[in-house]
């Protein structure tokens, strides 16, 4: 059986508030896209409790790269930023306002977890993913629309996006 070979995005960005609401769009359209519309709002709510994590935690730099990466059945949305500690999963109090972002995140997901990357980090997590075959993903892009993310580039300064790639 032929599958529908990988797809992969990266976005390069400084995890400020206004960048984290512009990642979420650009999520939003890959997906879409992609034909993976019932993933949009796992994937943005994943993607924006990550970037939240780098905005408040990570040092010396909010400078961050998000990653999605669509392989065989399954999306695996990523995060690499340059702060070595690694997150770790606690239980929030109920008159705690903050600290459910990794358990928000092993709740949404299939799998998740964090690893070092040299100086840095990367925390992941994946969805499943079940693709439309490629002759109808492409159908609907017949015209040569390009790619939505090509009016994502213009939304700021401190927004990079690198080697997208459809397969």
């Amino acid at each position: 059986m032929i599958r529908q070979p990988s797809r992969h995005c990266t976005v390069e960005l400084q995890a400020v508030p206004a960048r984290i609401g512009h990642v979420r769009r650009i999520v939003s359209a890959q997906l879409r896209y992609w034909r993976l519309d019932a993933l949009i709002d796992p994937a943005a709510l994943g993607v924006t409790e990550l970037l939240a994590n780098v905005h408040r935690h990570a040092r010396p730099s909010k400078q961050c790269t998000v990653e999605l990466c669509v392989l065989l059945d399954q999306l695996t949305v990523s995060v690499h930023d340059e702060d070595p500690r690694l997150p770790r999963l606690r239980a929030a109090g109920t008159w705690e306002t903050c600290g459910r972002g990794l358990a928000l995140i092993a709740a949404l997901s299939e799998s998740w977890g964090v690893r070092p990357d040299g100086s840095g980090k990367v925390v992941w997590f994946t969805l499943p993913a079940l693709t439309t075959a490629p002759g109808e993903a492409r159908a609907g892009r017949a015209d040569g629309e390009p790619l939505p993310l090509a009016d994502a580039a213009a939304s700021g300064p401190h927004l990079r996006l690198r080697g997208t790639k459809v397969g």
